[in-house]
């Protein structure tokens, strides 16, 4: 009779498990379906706004609107001929292109390691931590929507900011001869690096203020990566004597690598498409000519292609250092 009892508990007691395999099947498929309805205003709105322009935008890169009287325009296909003209007829296309890359490759390390610096010290335990993380995201509220348009026809600080600085006694403004006053040259000079790297810190210097107001995302970013780290790991670093050096680079910057990957693609998606942007202001200024509209749909798509190319080298490159924690 025992042995009876036994065997019917050994043979029901399997049937528990499926059941809460369903129940966690079905909340996975809530959580999803839950996801999905969240993302349906961007998914509809990207499907019924955003492709037939881009549809449009590829057919009139490879196209020349003729306007007809009275009867609206035609659109008649020349192949790559915009193309064409925007690289090699152009004279300013190139250059504007190669001038705006150039100054990108010398603002977006700069950007990447400001906000690392300061997500780093803003992570410290200090009085006033909170104040000082909202002083230095102000300028990204004060650089996005309404404000960036007024400030961007302040009439009086552009005044300001060619009157202001340093008398000089030419005439001209020192605002941005920082690097001059600080005499950074000749203290690089005396430590007998090269030239190169003397000119990348005079950029970066003049360029302080743009700097600074681009890098709160970034810093954000940064600080929930650092405060993501468990402190278990910083008491077993200071209990085997590790310095803070050692504990930066040999546990710090490894457990962040996949935060400066994503800084790093966001960093170059917004740097080459905000509206200070030489090579988009170009390109805006090439539509609103006459007959301009094919010839920018053309440079936008090559400026874009561009875009695409080096945020796949950057993340090709930073995948390959990036250190994923596992969390069995």
């Amino acid at each position: 009779m025992t042995n009876d009892i036994q065997l019917k508990n050994v043979t029901s007691a399997p049937k528990a498990a499926p059941q809460k395999k369903r129940k966690a099947a079905s909340l996975d498929r809530r959580k999803a379906r839950a996801g999905w309805w969240f993302c349906m205003p961007f998914i509809v709105g990207f499907i019924a706004i955003y492709i037939p322009i881009i549809f449009d935008s590829i057919r009139y890169s490879f196209s020349k609107i003729k306007i007809v009287s009275g009867e609206g325009f035609t659109i008649e296909n020349v192949g790559f001929a915009n193309y064409n003209y925007a690289l090699f007829e152009n004279p300013n296309f190139v250059r504007t292109l190669v001038t705006g890359l150039g100054r990108l490759a010398f603002d977006i390390p700069a950007i990447i390691l400001f906000s690392l610096f300061m997500a780093v010290l803003l992570n410290q335990k200090m009085v006033g931590r909170a104040v000082f993380r909202a002083i230095f995201f102000i300028p990204v509220i004060l650089s996005t929507g309404l404000i960036e348009s007024i400030d961007a026809q302040n009439i009086v600080a552009e005044m300001m900011e060619e009157t202001e600085g340093i008398a000089s006694g030419t005439g001209q403004s020192t605002a941005s001869d920082i690097v001059s006053a600080m005499d950074v040259e000749r203290l690089f000079a005396n430590m007998k690096v090269g030239t190169e790297l003397v000119q990348y810190v005079v950029q970066i210097i003049n360029n302080i203020y743009g700097i600074v107001n681009r890098s709160g995302v970034q810093m954000l970013i940064f600080l929930a990566g650092l405060q993501s780290i468990s402190p278990a790991i910083y008491e077993s670093c200071q209990i085997d004597g590790a310095t803070g050096w050692e504990t930066f680079w040999k546990i710090t910057f490894p457990m962040i690598s996949p935060m400066i990957l994503v800084n790093a693609v966001y960093t170059v998606i917004d740097s080459f498409t905000t509206d200070s942007n030489t090579v988009m202001s170009f390109i805006a200024a090439e539509y609103n000519q006459s007959s301009g509209q094919e010839i920018s749909s053309a440079m936008a798509w090559m400026y874009f292609l561009i875009v695409i190319i080096l945020v796949g080298i950057i993340t090709a490159i930073c995948s390959a250092f990036v250190f994923y924690q596992r969390r069995d």
